[in-house]
């Protein structure tokens, strides 16, 4: 599930949802909304994900 590999993510690197929601997807409420019920379009879960990937490629975040 999407929302648990946000989570994971967002305890790995100690950055606030509402960050993370306007990167990944220019939407500060997105994880808010995700932790609510909120079901991502695929197109939106792949934009989610590959900023996840590249986040930690650029960062070596973990």
């Amino acid at each position: 599930m999407l929302i648990r590999k946000i989570e994971v993510f967002l305890r790995r690197t100690g950055m606030p949802a509402t960050k993370f929601g306007r990167l990944a997807t220019h939407d500060p409420r997105f994880v808010l909304d995700l932790r609510n019920g909120r079901m991502p379009r695929p197109r939106t879960e792949k934009r989610v994900e590959h900023f996840m990937n590249t986040y930690r490629e650029r960062t070596h975040a973990y």
